[in-house]
C-alpha cells in the first residue's frame, strides 16, 4: 500500500501545501503573514480559538490531493472539566460528500483514550511531549476534503494550535481509496458473550490498516484474553482471520508484564512500537473528576497498525473482539466498558455511520 515517503516523486505535477492559522486557505506565497507586537509576518496568528458547543473548520481544500500530515495540539483540561480529549470531535469529509469518513473524538484518533494524554511512537501516530499530536496516514482525495473540530466541550479552548500539510495534484487511483476512521463503545452492557464491535456496516472493497482500543477492566483478573475476529467477504458465523488474544493482537504477550507470578506483585510493562503497542496503563483517575478517591478500575490502551500486513476485503468487512478474562481457574466472559477507533480505506464514500455518542456518553460526567 503506497504511503508518503516510499511513493517520492518528482513529476512537475505536485504541489506542497500547509494550512493552519498563518495560512487558513494554504495558498503559495501566503503564509505568516499577520502581524504581531515584532511586525508583520513575525508570528501574528499561531492558533484559533474554539468556543463551546463552536465548530472549527481546520481546512477546506479544493481540487484533487492527499494529506499526508496532521499535527494538533490543545489543552486536556479546562475549568470546565477534564475531559477534553474526548469532547472534542475530528470529522473529515471528502469528494463534498454529506456524511464524515472520519468521526472521531480527538484524542482516540491519536491513541489517547479516556480524555488522557500518553506518549506513542508509532509508524502513522506520534504523541510526543507535551501533547502534540500527529497523523501521517495518507487521505487521498479527488475533488476536495474538509477538515472540521467540533466542541462539545463546556468550556471555550482559547488556543487550538494545527497544521495539515497536503500536496495538490496528485493521482487518486495510485492510493488504496479514501481514507476512513469511526469509533465506537461498549459501555460495560453487553451481555456476558456477546463481542465488542470495532466495526460493522462497512460493503465494498478496501483495506483494513489499523486498531485502537481504550479499555476501562469493570471486572477482576486479566481482561486482555479476547480474540479480534475479522468477518471478511462471505463470512457469517465464523470469521477468516482470529487473533489468539487481545495482548497478543496488540504485539505483546503473558499480560503485559514482567513475568507471570503472583508474589511480588508483577510490574506492568508498557512500550509503543512502530506497528503495536501498549502506551498506557494506569488504575489512577488522574482527572480527578469528583471527590471521591483518585483509585479505580484499571484503564489499558493499545494499538495495532496493519500497514506491513493489511487485512484486504472485496465485498465487506466487520470486526469484532471478543470479552473474554483468565484467573486461575481458566477462562471466563467478561463485560467491559470498551471504546475502539477501526482506521480503513475503502472505494466508496457518502455513507451514513452509526451516530457518534454525545460527550456524555462517551465519558462519565
Amino acid at each position: 500500500m503506497p504511503t508518503q515517503w516510499n511513493t517520492l516523486r518528482n513529476d512537475g505535477s505536485l504541489r506542497s501545501r500547509a494550512i493552519n492559522a498563518e495560512n487558513p486557505a494554504g495558498e503559495a506565497g501566503s503564509a505568516g503573514t499577520a502581524s504581531s507586537p515584532l511586525g508583520p509576518g513575525r508570528k501574528g496568528s499561531a492558533w484559533y480559538e474554539l468556543p463551546a458547543g463552536e465548530t472549527l473548520t481546520l481546512a477546506n481544500i479544493t481540487g484533487p490531493g492527499v494529506i499526508r500530515h496532521i499535527w494538533i495540539t490543545v489543552t486536556d483540561k479546562t475549568a470546565a472539566g477534564p475531559f477534553v480529549l474526548r469532547d472534542l470531535v475530528l470529522r473529515a469529509y471528502w469528494d463534498n460528500s454529506q456524511h464524515p469518513s472520519i468521526e472521531v473524538p480527538l484524542g482516540d484518533f491519536f491513541c489517547n483514550g479516556f480524555g488522557e494524554r500518553a506518549l506513542v511512537t508509532s509508524e502513522p501516530i506520534v504523541v510526543a511531549p507535551t501533547g502534540g499530536m500527529n497523523s501521517y496516514f495518507p487521505m487521498p482525495f479527488r475533488a476536495g476534503a474538509r477538515i472540521e473540530l467540533a466542541s462539545e466541550h463546556g468550556g471555550d479552548l482559547g488556543h487550538v494550535f494545527f497544521q495539515i500539510d497536503y500536496t495538490t495534484g496528485d493521482d487518486f487511483d495510485q492510493w488504496p481509496g479514501y481514507f476512513h476512521a469511526q469509533w465506537r463503545r461498549s459501555n460495560g452492557t453487553t451481555a456476558l458473550g456477546e463481542d465488542h464491535v470495532i466495526l460493522d456496516g462497512v460493503d465494498g472493497s478496501g483495506t483494513y490498516i489499523g486498531t485502537y482500543v481504550a479499555l476501562a477492566s469493570l471486572h477482576r483478573y486479566w481482561w486482555g484474553e479476547g480474540e479480534v475476529k475479522f468477518y471478511i467477504d462471505d463470512d457469517t458465523d465464523l470469521p477468516s482471520l482470529c487473533s489468539t488474544g487481545l495482548e497478543d493482537y496488540a504485539g505483546g504477550a503473558w499480560a503485559f508484564q514482567d513475568a507471570l507470578r503472583a508474589d511480588p506483585e508483577p510490574n506492568i510493562l508498557t512500550f509503543s512500537a512502530p506497528y503495536f503497542g501498549y502506551p498506557f496503563a494506569s488504575s489512577t483517575d488522574t482527572t480527578k473528576a469528583s471527590e471521591f478517591s483518585t483509585a479505580m478500575m484499571p484503564m489499558h490502551g493499545l494499538y495495532r497498525w496493519h500497514l506491513p500486513d493489511p487485512i484486504y476485503f472485496q465485498e465487506r468487512l466487520r470486526v469484532a473482539v471478543q470479552q473474554i478474562g483468565a484467573w486461575e481457574h481458566g477462562l471466563f466472559e467478561r463485560s467491559d466498558d470498551i471504546s475502539t477507533t477501526a482506521y480503513w480505506y475503502q472505494t466508496e464514500i457518502n455513507k451514513a455511520y452509526p451516530t457518534l455518542p454525545s460527550a456524555a456518553d462517551r465519558t462519565p460526567r
